[in-house]
């Protein structure tokens, strides 16, 4: 299977900040390099949320399928949820999808589902989708107490399916001190133990549907690793 033009964005579990920190890179890209804009991709999801509020943020003129082209109505991991439904998740038309996507647009951010542990289907996690696909990786890390294991934890089987793992974001989901985040998740810590940069914390943000506040979000990062385009993006 070829490799194509994609980020893919990816967790540590689920609710940890993969919507708010694609978000805040649509954000950036479409206020700083509109002509060089990604599309979004959320290939599977369960329950109600992520495509809905980047069709209204970012891409009122898609339609729900365009951006999630598999959708199950239980909150549940996808093949749980899709065997519910009398159904089962359609690996071949994702993959389609996103090579379209590829084709419409310069790149594309794909938004993974829990972490890269989380099964897919019932043979496969994230991890070894992102693997088979090719899809380099950005890693979302929660500020919390047990984000050091996390991060190391989830870099570990990113390194077991040999992903290309271009960085770790961390991201307070809440309010969040300077000395919590210090001490709680440790860029230098991180960076150490788990050999991958750390490229920056995103704030709290009270008002996460804020495009401005995501976008200037977003331009505090290191974002350079994470795409070629990045470099080309600088506000």
């Amino acid at each position: 299977m070829a490799s194509l033009n994609a980020l893919l964005v990816a967790g540590t579990d689920t609710e940890v900040g993969k919507t708010v920190v694609t978000s805040a890179l649509l954000a950036y890209w479409q206020r700083y390099q509109p002509a060089q804009a990604p599309a979004v991709l959320k290939p599977f999801q369960s329950g109600v949320g992520d495509r809905e509020l980047y069709q209204r943020l970012f891409f009122p003129a898609a339609t729900l399928d365009d951006i999630t082209p598999q959708y199950f109505e239980a909150p549940l991991a996808p093949p749980l949820a899709a065997t519910l439904e009398g159904r089962s998740v359609d690996l071949t038309l994702a993959w389609r999808t996103l090579e379209a996507n590829t084709q419409q647009h310069p790149w594309v951010l794909v938004e993974g589902l829990g972490g890269l542990g989380s099964p897919v289907t019932y043979e496969l996690t994230v991890a070894d989708l992102a693997a088979a696909w090719h899809l380099p990786v950005v890693l979302v890390v929660p500020v919390k107490l047990g984000a050091i294991a996390q991060a190391i934890a989830n870099v570990a089987l990113a390194r077991q399916h040999h992903l290309d793992l271009r960085g770790i974001i961390l991201n307070c989901s809440i309010p969040c001190t300077d000395e919590q985040i210090s001490q709680w998740a440790p860029q230098d810590v991180i960076t150490n133990l788990a050999q991958i940069p750390v490229l920056g914390t995103l704030p709290y943000l009270a008002t996460p549907e804020s495009v401005e506040a995501l976008a200037a979000a977003a331009a505090a990062l290191d974002l350079e690793a994470l795409h070629p385009l990045l470099a080309q993006a600088v506000p």
